[in-house]
């Protein structure tokens, strides 16, 4: 009897055993969720040096909403998770949201739009000029600001900008420029993202040179100016992001107006039309080829096929050089941008700084991506990408863009800033959309 008592205990507690060790199999795992942690990067006091793309330009103008959203507002909501301080802005006030005007499309038909200008509710207080904004800020983005203007030593461009005069006391008007500007911040990281418009400027003109803004910067001036404002802010041994800079053709501003599209809608109106004929930047009348960059603003301009001598239609009178990045500028551009490139990366690597590589990451866009389920491509309008201006970034753009940031600093300082769930940002607002 004792001996079948204890092998009933024996066989009770063996299926005791048992039950709890399929029971602790069957439990689900619980993840600990991982400590976030800046790494060996300090975010306490960030400051965003740029321009237009820094400071949330979009739209054809600079405006509230577009401030909020502008990446790095996004970049340093993200790092305040893992220690980053508060980030302020040079909002424009809720009683002028609209601040310089911008375009909004108010109308869609058959895929052809219609877009007006708002120019309520703005912030000008004279012929441009724009209501000045006072206080400390850490988004120093300026629409316009060039990397060879940053260091301007007649000091115009601080009177000539509106965007950079309004930030500006009086008595600093005309009497600092930007690299003297961004000074004496006591920043702990930053983010740089300028030289843009040392090539854009050019681009946007049709390789047309009229004014400063409009030439680009000799190779080795940009590198040497390039490695001035990287010793400005790493004087005291911050840490920071640099990003390249995009491939500018690559924008629905030079990718929306083809040649092939304007004969055809020629054609439909005469069908003798047999060409679209360009100015080259060196003078000669020939063919458009699909080679050959369209400026955006020409799809409105009403030139096409105007005049007694078909405007565009006929070689003695071929759309004007300004209108076109013809091939041969084209590749001038790519140069340039690729030998700027080239500049940032070493002398990142030298410094050891994060690079957000934007212009690769701007060249998978225009091919079209998926990401977090969204897809996005570098089409005017629809694309979700780019702004009305087809060459800024819509809010969802900006997010895009945040998280290219977010990786490169991640990556390059072992931090753990998460990334930004893009599904909350809009694309292009659509005429009924709220």
């Amino acid at each position: 009897m004792v001996g079948d008592i204890n092998m009933k205990k024996i066989i009770f507690n063996s299926l005791v055993a048992a039950t709890i060790l399929f029971v602790a199999s069957c439990k689900p795992e619980i993840e600990t969720p991982a400590a976030t942690t800046a790494g060996t990067a300090n975010f306490s006091k960030y400051i965003a040096i740029g321009n237009s793309l820094t400071s949330g330009y979009a739209d054809g103008g600079l405006y509230l909403e577009g401030q909020k959203v502008a990446y790095p507002n996004l970049l340093a909501a993200q790092m305040a998770t893992v220690g980053g301080g508060s980030f302020t802005s040079p909002f424009f006030s809720d009683s002028q949201p609209n601040g310089s005007g911008y375009a909004s499309l108010t109308a869609l038909t058959n895929g052809s739009p219609t877009i007006s200008q708002v120019t309520t509710g703005t912030a000008y207080v004279g012929a441009g000029k724009l209501a000045k904004y006072s206080g400390e800020i850490q988004n120093l983005g300026i629409p316009g600001m060039r990397l060879d203007l940053a260091f301007d030593p007649t000091f115009t461009f601080s009177a000539a900008n509106m965007f950079f005069e309004r930030l500006l006391t009086d008595a600093q008007v005309g009497k600092v420029n930007y690299a003297a500007y961004i000074q004496g911040r006591n920043h702990t990281f930053f983010s740089l993202w300028l030289g843009n418009n040392d090539v854009l400027g050019y681009a946007l003109n049709g390789g047309v040179t009229t004014d400063a803004t409009t030439v680009l910067t000799e190779k080795a001036t940009f590198s040497f100016l390039y490695t001035n404002m990287l010793n400005i802010l790493t004087a005291g041994g911050q840490k920071g992001v640099v990003a390249t800079i995009p491939d500018v053709t690559a924008v629905p501003y030079f990718n929306t107006v083809m040649p092939a599209a304007l004969l055809a809608a020629a054609k439909a109106i005469n069908p003798a039309a047999a060409a679209i004929y360009i100015r080259t930047g060196a003078g000669a009348v020939r063919v458009a080829t699909s080679e050959d960059l369209i400026r955006l603003p020409f799809q409105t301009a009403g030139l096409l096929g105007t005049g007694s001598i078909p405007y565009g239609l006929h070689p003695l009178n071929p759309i004007a050089n300004n209108w076109v990045l013809d091939k041969d500028e084209v590749a001038k551009v790519k140069d340039y941008v690729n030998s700027y490139n080239s500049t940032i990366k070493s002398l990142a690597n030298n410094k050891g700084l994060a690079i957000a590589d934007t212009y690769t990451y701007f060249n998978t866009v225009k091919a079209g991506i998926n990401v977090q389920g969204v897809n996005i491509n570098a089409a005017f309008i629809t694309g979700g990408a780019f702004s009305l201006d087809g060459i800024h970034l819509t809010p969802r753009g900006n997010a895009v863009i945040a998280n290219v940031f977010v990786d490169a600093i991640n990556t390059k300082y072992g931090s753990t800033i998460p990334n930004i769930d893009i599904t909350k940002y809009r694309g292009v607002k659509f005429p009924d959309s709220k």
